[in-house]
């Protein structure tokens, strides 16, 4: 088993899709260890603002498997992946942590992803899994969190349950 970290974000009727993305997650996985939500401005474009969670989640599936069911999750929840790469969407989930594992894959699988560099990925993750280390970098979250230029800055916060 392996413990992955996923970044999850909606800016269409967040709330419903987040509630589905985890309620299916709950489903798949069992047990899942989930952030709080954050309410995020649109990176890369002008959009509705975008509400952000990060998920602990323990699997026995290999990193291209478990892409291929995050993106068929998105797709269940109107997810298009034509157009534009940073526009508004029903549901994005991206697997930003497997274990200790580095992976650079077909699809957009990365992992470690790059979107850590942004405060909407790292700060949840943080919140639910401060001393995972990330792997080909040796930092743990808490440390990337702490040298993150927004880490001083206040986030606009709801608990899982308000979703």
């Amino acid at each position: 088993m392996a413990r992955v970290y996923l970044s999850l974000g909606s800016n269409i009727e967040p709330r419903r899709h987040l509630r589905a993305a985890l309620a299916a997650l709950r489903a798949q996985f069992g047990t899942i260890v989930v952030s709080p939500v954050y309410r995020t401005r649109a990176v890369g474009f002008e959009g509705e603002d975008f509400l952000n969670a990060g998920v602990g989640i323990d699997t026995s599936m290999q990193p291209q498997d478990m892409n291929d069911w995050l993106h068929a999750l998105e797709a269940a929840q109107g997810r298009r992946r034509e157009g534009p790469r940073f526009s508004s969407r029903t549901l994005d989930i991206d697997m930003v942590l497997y274990g200790q594992r580095i992976v650079d894959g077909p699809g957009h699988l990365q992992i470690p992803r790059s979107d850590l560099r942004h405060a909407f990925v790292l700060k949840p993750l943080f919140d639910i899994a401060p001393d995972a280390v990330v792997p080909g970098d040796g930092r743990t979250l808490a440390q990337l969190w702490a040298e993150h230029p927004d880490h001083d800055n206040q986030f606009e916060t709801l608990a899982p349950a308000e979703l």
